[in-house]
């Protein structure tokens, strides 16, 4: 029998970014919320002195534990699921703060024709321009509607950057908080080649601090060391912007907040049309509890998001076969490939040094910044450069044809270590109709409840965007003048096993149209007036930038609209 607790204005499922942020903004008004998280707590101080790339790089010490709960996994629907049972092509945190603790910290905004990108690749090329079977839509809100919650985000987390070609960008309301990070010789190489090849290159936007900042929460933080220990690892000088330094201290402060780790959310109390509360387990103890709430907010990652919403029976589940539905809907992931990789037998770096988000990108391929019309493909790549500190373990690049073993290898090895660098793209990702989750009707977890299926490969249009940029990248390293360049314009159907990138997105899309979308402008369900499903599953496909931004963005507006809804009492808010 679970045990009753007192009832709250609002329970928090997830206490990342998302779930941090909401927490301060609400907690600051004089609500009382209640904040669970399924992992452990974290502070600052579990990271004093331990740059353990073993540890937490290799074993993943703050990740979830995939023995207790994971995904299946499947490129087509004709093949069987099967689980993760190792770390691959993504990583899934756990505890306080979740994934914002180990990311890089790249904070680049989606750009203005993302929240558009049906109506305006209409309005350029006709509505053939789309291929079959692609579900681009537009999200029910525009850049310039969303971007002083951008700003908010920014001026929260102290976002280093500097100039930028807001053309090509989008327009801000104000600058970066604090300047750009240290611009390496690497980088100069990279901005030096992109200039002369007549493109916009500029510092990429960091949660890394360039300099001392205090927020207008009053949240004081050092800057970056520029150790190399980004991401997989919390920062142990509280540099890198995390919930666990910026926003859940605010909400913790007004005593507003009572946050529960070790607590795993199993079903969202519900008669269909609204939720009462949420039912979770003591990961600790076996203990059950309910937890009433007026509104349930779902803040975790895309994968629990959907999980809980459909074993919770709220909103319609996506159908593929008829493409009706919503939950698990537009499922997407982020296209890498393409890159050119130099070695420079005539220079050395201090590649050991660095940051998660020290790099450069260019905007001129990405989005719709470039004219699509004689290109089998729409939107496009960030392409970068990134110096983020080459690790010993990790790090280990020696030209083609060199032996993997032996002397040679290891005399090149050594040689290379700090001689070699990547310019990368990081591609969009269009959603179709037959990529979708759902649940696995055969693999449960720990707790006896499906996993989340994936449904999922590489199209066309990922094929012919990467082959595309991989010539603009091998064109940009051939002008930064290396002695050997390694690069490939083929993309092999995605394959799970080998680390790629943690940009998952979609499953809980956010539109004007309750058709085609799960939740409305203010993250609020469709379906259910007092849940509210927050973070990158809105997203109704992915861009070419990192997503944690948008993320931050969204998850201001949506603790504005949970406010109003606080306030009004019901209804959808507008």
């Amino acid at each position: 029998m679970a045990t009753r607790m007192p009832k709250v204005p609002v329970v928090i499922v997830g206490m990342g970014w998302v779930g941090g942020i909401i927490a301060a903004e609400l907690t600051k008004q004089g609500i009382k919320v209640v904040g669970l998280e399924r992992g452990k707590p974290r502070e600052t101080k579990d990271y004093y002195m331990v740059h353990d790339e073993l540890r937490y790089a290799q074993r993943y010490e703050l990740m979830q534990d995939l023995s207790k709960e994971t995904i299946t996994f499947r490129n087509t629907e004709k093949l069987q699921a099967l689980p993760m049972r190792e770390y691959g092509s993504f990583l899934l945190g756990e505890g306080v703060g979740g994934a914002g603790v180990h990311w890089n910290g790249q904070t680049l905004r989606f750009l203005p024709y993302d929240f558009q990108i049906y109506s305006k690749t209409v309005e350029r090329y006709g509505k053939a321009k789309i291929p079959e079977g692609m579900t681009i839509q537009d999200w029910g809100i525009t850049y310039d509607e969303l971007e002083p919650y951008f700003d908010k985000f920014e001026k929260m987390a102290g976002i280093s950057g500097g100039d930028e070609p807001t053309e090509l960008l989008g327009k801000r309301s104000s600058p970066y908080p604090t300047p750009a990070m240290v611009q390496t010789p690497v980088l100069k190489l990279f901005e030096d080649a992109t200039k002369k090849l007549g493109y916009h290159p500029y510092m990429s936007p960091s949660a890394n601090l360039s300099q001392p900042y205090t927020n207008p929460d009053g949240i004081s933080r050092a800057p970056c060391q520029y150790c190399g220990y980004c991401e997989r690892f919390g920062c142990e000088y509280g540099a890198k912007s995390d919930p666990v330094v910026t926003v859940l201290p605010v909400a913790q402060k007004t005593g507003n907040l009572e946050m529960r780790p070790y607590s795993f959310v199993t079903s969202i109390l519900n008669d269909g049309k609204k939720a009462s509360g949420v039912k979770y387990v003591n990961t600790v103890t076996g203990e059950e509890f309910e937890q009433p709430a007026d509104i349930v907010v779902m803040a975790s990652y895309l994968f629990n998001n959907v999980r809980l919403l459909l074993t919770s029976k709220l909103g319609k589940p996506y159908d593929p076969a008829t493409g009706q539905g919503v939950i698990g809907r537009n499922y997407c992931y982020q296209v890498q490939g393409g890159q050119a990789t130099g070695f420079f037998d005539d220079k050395e770096f201090n590649l050991f040094a660095g940051a998660g988000a020290l790099g450069m990108e260019i905007p001129d391929f990405n989005g719709d910044n470039f004219d699509h019309s004689n290109l089998n493909f729409i939107h496009g790549a960030g392409i970068r450069i990134f110096q983020t500190g080459q690790r010993p373990i990790s790090s280990n690049s020696v030209p083609a044809g060199t032996p993997s073993w032996g002397a040679d290898f290891k005399k090149k090895s050594l040689f290379y270590a700090n001689r070699v660098v990547t310019v990368s793209n990081q591609g969009s990702n269009m959603p179709f109709r037959h990529h979708y989750l759902d649940l696995d009707p055969t693999y449960k977890d720990a707790y006896g409840l499906p996993l989340v299926r994936i449904t999922y490969d590489f199209e066309d249009q990922d094929r012919e965007m990467v082959k595309f940029m991989a010539v603009k990248a091998k064109e940009i390293m051939t002008e930064m003048k290396p002695t050997t360049i390694g690069s490939s314009d083929q993309l092999k159907p995605y394959n799970i096993v080998p680390y790629q990138s943690t940009h998952n997105t979609g499953g809980v899309v956010m539109g004007a149209d309750p058709s085609t979308s799960a939740v409305n402008s203010y993250l609020q369900m469709w379906d259910a007036e007092n849940v509210f499903v927050i973070g990158a599953s809105a997203f109704a496909h992915n861009s070419g930038y990192n997503p944690t931004a948008t993320v931050g963005a969204l998850a201001y507006r949506g603790a504005e609209g949970i406010a109003k809804y606080l306030k009004q009492g019901s209804g959808s808010v507008l």
